[in-house]
């Protein structure tokens, strides 16, 4: 997995950026190109380990904070621990972002046999030391439960790297299956690369995205090395490789998802439409693009049944297995896709109830596909088409070039199937769909749990650690987290009323951290 690669920020995708190790694993494989994941990091990370929709594990609204007593909820049996009951060794190398304020949250309590990485969103990529507001900074890299004091300086990517190396040279596979979660930091922000993988990229005139490039290069070469000791230490012809973004690109940092509308942060294509493919020598119809439609959370139950796990077990998941259609070829099982519900999220305020014909709300943001048919309410985030980032500061008149600003507007509706960038709204024109996936949202809405999004802890400061960033609750200690949003609620009015009873500073996080991301 890598962290906010944009969706045309790959060689086959036509990019200017050169990643032939990845070109050459997709076009043995099966390129994915109708393949969803969630807009920002958290989300994306739940739905792959959980092989579930965020809104049935709270966790529908932003990211997990630093400081936050949140996490994957303790009740969700995650993919690693299915791998493990059929006898697999499973590890996780690379960021975590699932929450860590009890040891109970850490990937070592969650299905991994050992993990290496950042717990954090972000890091530096070679002194992992992040920070969370001024004077809330922290080490960030630990081995297990134990902090790794003394392994950085070494750049992330290839830290990361050597550690899966290290992990299948010292493993047998012929004596015990093996699952790898590799989740890169790169190429979420800071933009830090060595200067070898950025001098081919010297004449890009835009310093992001000349340090962008460089980073994706390194990924690049990264997979490739992997790739060689799958083939080394005896794996290969037994594998399955399978790569995919987190979210979409931020343009600002470097990253393209041109022609697709929006970016990173938004549920317009830009932000959802995630990069990826399968290679495996198992697959039975290779060298071949697919436009099943596939989502993250298809993984799960995906990677179980490979693996020979119970998939009754799996029932009550929100995935499909989709082998059936990447290896044959046969139609994908998925018919839709709930994009989210996020009650939290900044409210339209042209949005009503009466604006979604009495069945839904439309100040909510929300969005989902069905067929051939996608739906969005409330505020989906900017939906604008960012060209590639070419020149010297990015110009400022180049973000409005075609900036959609439309203020008055809470539902949209789009054949994406006919019309991928999301250029034609049908709204007004097919009130008959826009009616069928409101109703579907509000189905969806009557199964959701309540958001967990609690406020940040003082005592998460990494200064009272220690200075690392680490669990800082007993696991005996009881959640203080309160749901903010329940199901009931119908109109703006009432929302506006709930959100007065929070505090000022509650609110007011939330908004910062929502305009940030």
């Amino acid at each position: 997995m890598t962290d906010d690669q944009g969706f045309s920020d790959i060689g086959y995708h036509g990019s200017d950026i050169q990643t032939p190790a990845l070109d050459k694993l997709a076009a043995d494989g099966v390129k994915l190109e109708n393949y969803y994941v969630q807009p920002i990091c958290t989300p994306s990370r739940s739905q792959l380990i959980t092989g579930r929709y965020q809104i049935h594990t709270g966790l529908q609204h932003s990211i997990i904070r630093p400081r936050q007593p949140n996490c994957l909820p303790l009740d969700q049996v995650t993919l690693p621990q299915r791998l493990q009951e059929v006898g697999y060794s499973t590890h996780m190398v690379g960021k975590w972002h699932l929450g860590f304020y009890k040891k109970q949250c850490l990937p070592t309590r969650r299905g991994f046999d050992t993990y290496f990485g950042s717990l954090t969103g972000s890091v530096d990529y070679y002194t992992y030391k992040t920070c969370d507001g001024p004077g809330m900074c922290g080490f960030d890299l630990h081995d297990g439960e134990t902090v790794a004091w003394g392994r950085g300086g070494k750049y992330s990517t290839h830290l990361y790297t050597q550690r899966v190396r290290k992990i299948l040279a010292s493993h047998d596979p012929r004596a015990q299956p093996l699952f790898i979660y590799l989740s890169f930091q790169a190429v979420h922000t800071p933009l830090q690369s060595p200067r070898e993988y950025i001098y081919p990229y010297r004449d890009l005139g835009n310093v992001a995205r000349r340090k962008y490039a460089a980073m994706v290069s390194a990924v690049d070469e990264a997979v490739k090395n992997v790739t060689y000791a799958l083939r080394k230490y005896g794996y290969y012809q037994n594998s399955v490789i399978i790569f995919s973004t987190d979210n979409g690109g931020q343009p600002i940092s470097g990253g393209n998802n041109w022609p697709l509308r929006g970016r990173k942060g938004t549920y317009w294509e830009g932000g959802v439409r995630g990069l990826g493919f399968v290679h495996s020598p198992l697959l039975r119809r290779k060298r071949r693009v697919s436009k099943a439609l596939v989502h993250i959370t298809d993984w799960y139950p995906t990677l179980v049944g490979l693996a020979g796990g119970n998939t009754s077990l799996s029932e009550g998941l929100d995935g499909y297995d989709v082998w059936g259609a990447i290896s044959e070829g046969k139609e994908s099982p998925r018919l839709e896709i709930l994009h989210n519900i996020d009650p939290l999220y900044n409210l339209a305020r042209s949005g009503s109830l009466q604006t979604g014909y009495g069945i839904w709300n439309t100040a909510i943001q929300a969005s989902i596909r069905a067929g051939d048919w996608k739906l969005l309410t409330g505020d989906p985030g900017y939906g604008d088409w960012i060209p590639p980032q070419i020149l010297p500061g990015f110009p400022a008149s180049w973000w409005n070039l075609e900036r959609q600003l439309e203020p008055h507007k809470s539902v949209w509706l789009f054949n994406i199937s006919g019309d991928p960038y999301e250029r034609y709204d049908l709204a007004e024109q097919r009130p008959d769909v826009v009616k069928e996936l409101l109703a579907r949202l509000v189905f969806y809405n009557r199964t959701s749990v309540p958001v967990r999004y609690p406020s940040e802890d003082p005592r998460g400061n990494p200064e009272l650690n220690g200075g690392a960033w680490g669990p800082w609750v007993g696991d005996e200690e009881e959640e203080h987290w309160d749901g903010l949003y329940h199901k009931n609620i119908k109109n703006v009015k009432e929302i506006y009323k709930l959100s007065k009873s929070k505090s000022f500073f509650r609110r007011l996080n939330t908004k910062i951290m929502s305009n940030q991301i």
